[in-house]
């Protein structure tokens, strides 16, 4: 694919007034530069693929019918609004898309007047943009409009059927637009996505609705207070005449569709005629994830967020995995298998992440114990709690960021009930690019009050098996938290072995500092500790000469504390270096700083970790630098 000639469309359009400036004839060539932008730019810097060119000729039609950014546009799931920028002033900066410093992968108001609220989690659109929408009404700014574009799955989860139960309940003119792709990352599940799938229009009603709205405007029989009865007949007669109660329609809100969500010509006509009618309503459109870019619209689920790829060819480029060592998650999924294998009663459970948590291992080989519930990851606690009840061991995977909207179901459906759950959140600690809303570093502050609970986290792949196979033999809720990306060992298999519960290990022996840490993030302590040992004849570098007398132990238990382990390092160390991948307010740091004060220990504590920060996107190791967790940072700290 060829760069773009000099007078195309997309290089005159800087903000969205600019496309409004063109012939509504011109916008499908709008959409298919950007697509071709998209393409090229992802094709050589990684992000989200198919849902973007799914929402083109839609965020193309948003933009021309809708007078942003004072009309209000707020995204769910947010890595379907990279044509939204590209439209909003960040045409030029696409191609620094979740680099260092480059415009972030998802909607942030910080980054543009344009994004209207913040969107990394699912299921969010409709209560905020309800609740702009009646501010609005209340600060009698009656002109502007605000719509909520909410798909990939996101209407499973549960906050989108609370905002839609409260939409009809106050005055406001919300318009939401059901993206439906029949997709979420992995295929969509549930009831409601079969619902989706099937739904539609009746012509029939459609003529007779008009006609009828004609005669009452006639007559003057429509008004404001007359609307909900006049929406409740309108209802019944759909229903009467498709066969069908839609469900939508069923809160109150007035539904139009499905249409052809890859018209655009249609779908500003559809905007148009809706944008200024009163109360709540519903737009739905059927799209395709991918559409435009035929490798991605053939296996959508390995293209949602490909890596770099041939854009002649249409072959993602894949470094070959040769003698490396294998993905956490892999490792988890296979280890998953091999307990499944064991014990019928091991299920595993993730909401909507199967490929990317690698279950999509139990799957294939026991398809009847692994759940997809979809993105409702409080109903995936809650489920898992149910089957505990009853006697079955399920593996709950869940990322450590989206486990932030279960907490309330850790705490009252499995931890006071002391059931026994396996929670293994993945992509813990720092994740990268996904940048402030997916950075896995709360949990263990978090969690770490929750009484009932077990909290680990591995140093490598081989005590991840062990701490799954610990936690299958254990009889409580246990916790177990492992990182994005790849482990240290190349031969992972191991003989799992049961872990002694609050038991941490010494790495290295020394007696001048303590360094404690938990989880891989010791591997970067591991390295420090070498940066200090070999700098006696590099004396620039601020280190020591050499001669510090550096002592590493790896706690893998947050809780249980190893309290022999405390006791032995404040009896016999006056300076303690705590490292972990996590918020330190809170967290491990913490903990070992109220054990030695609670236990009369005067010793000297540095805690290495995540300040009281958000951190943005960038590369693992740039983000382990900026917060001074890298190894070069970590050796400066000992030695400091």
């Amino acid at each position: 694919m060829n760069d773009f000639e000099q007078d195309n469309l997309l290089t005159h359009i800087n903000i969205p007034a600019d496309l409004r400036k063109l012939p509504v004839e011109k916008l499908e060539q709008v959409c298919r530069e950007l697509r071709q932008y998209i393409i090229e730019v992802l094709s050589k810097n990684p992000g989200h693929l198919g849902a973007s060119l799914g929402v083109v000729e839609l965020t193309v039609a948003l933009h021309y019918v809708f007078n942003t950014p004072d009309d209000r546009i707020v995204w769910d799931v947010g890595h379907q609004a990279y044509s939204h920028k590209i439209l909003t002033g960040r045409r030029d900066a696409f191609p620094t898309l979740r680099q260092l410093k480059g415009i972030s992968g998802f909607p942030n108001p910080f980054e543009s007047e344009y994004d209207a609220f913040i969107a990394g989690h699912a299921s969010n659109s409709i209560s905020a943009a309800l609740g702009m929408s009646i501010a609005c009404e209340l600060g009698g700014v009656k002109d502007h409009n605000v719509v909520a574009v909410i798909g990939d799955g996101a209407m499973t989860g549960g906050l989108a059927f609370e905002g839609l139960n409260n939409v009809s309940t106050n005055p406001n003119n919300l318009l939401i637009i059901l993206n439906d792709n029949d997709m979420a990352i992995d295929q969509s599940v549930g009831g409601l996505s079969r619902y989706l799938v099937n739904i539609t229009t009746s012509h029939t009603y459609n003529r007779i609705r008009y006609y009828i709205y004609k005669v009452f405007r006639k007559l003057h029989l429509i008004s404001e207070k007359r609307r909900e009865n006049i929406l409740r007949f309108n209802n019944s007669l759909k229903a009467l005449l498709n066969r069908q109660h839609n469900l939508f329609e069923g809160f109150s809100i007035r539904y139009f569709g499905p249409i052809d969500g890859h018209d655009v010509q249609d779908l500003v006509q559809k905007l148009n005629d809706i944008k200024n009618m009163k109360g709540p309503k519903l737009l739905h459109i059927k799209t395709k994830k991918g559409k435009g870019f035929k490798p991605a619209e053939d296996s959508a689920i390995e293209w949602h967020a490909p890596g770099k790829f041939n854009i002649d060819t249409g072959q993602r480029i894949v470094p070959q995995k040769l003698d490396t060592p294998q993905l956490y998650q892999d490792v988890f999924g296979h280890t998953l298998v091999e307990l499944a294998k064991q014990d019928k009663r091991v299920v595993g459970v993730t909401p909507a992440m199967p490929t990317g948590c690698s279950m999509t291992c139990l799957f294939k080989v026991f398809p009847d114990r692994a759940f997809d519930v979809g993105i409702a990851e409080g109903h995936a606690v809650t489920f898992s709690a149910g089957m505990a009840k009853e006697g079955m061991i399920p593996f709950c995977n869940i990322y450590s960021s989206f486990m932030q909207r279960a907490y309330d179901h850790v705490i009252h459906d499995v931890a006071i009930q002391k059931l026994h759950v396996i929670f293994c959140l993945d992509r813990a600690g720092l994740v990268g690019e996904d940048g402030a809303t997916h950075q896995g570093v709360f949990d263990m502050a978090y969690l770490r009050p929750i009484p009932n609970l077990t909290i680990a986290s591995p140093i490598n792949e081989w005590d991840l098996r062990n701490l799954m196979f610990t936690a299958y033999h254990a009889t409580n809720p246990f916790v177990i938290r492992y990182p994005r990306g790849k482990g240290t060992l190349n031969d992972w298999q191991n003989e799992m072995e049961i872990l002694p519960v609050g038991k941490g290990r010494k790495l290295r022996d020394g007696h001048q500092v303590a360094v404690l840490s938990i989880g891989p993030i010791g591997n970067e302590v591991v390295k420090a500790i070498d940066l200090i040992m070999n700098s006696q004849t590099d004396l620039n570098n601020g280190l020591a000469d050499g001669n510090l007398s550096v002592a590493h132990y790896d706690m893998i238990f947050l809780k249980p504390l190893d309290e022999t382990i405390l006791h032995e390092v404040g009896k016999n160390f006056s300076r303690i270096v705590t490292v972990e991948d996590g918020i330190i307010a809170g967290g491990f740091g913490s903990a070992v700083m109220e054990f030695m004060a609670e236990n009369g220990y005067s010793v000297e504590i540095k805690r290495i970790g995540i300040r009281d920060r958000f951190v943005e996107h960038g590369s693992i190791p740039e983000l382990y630098k900026i917060c001074g967790m890298d190894a070069a940072s970590i050796a400066q700290t000992i030695c400091s």
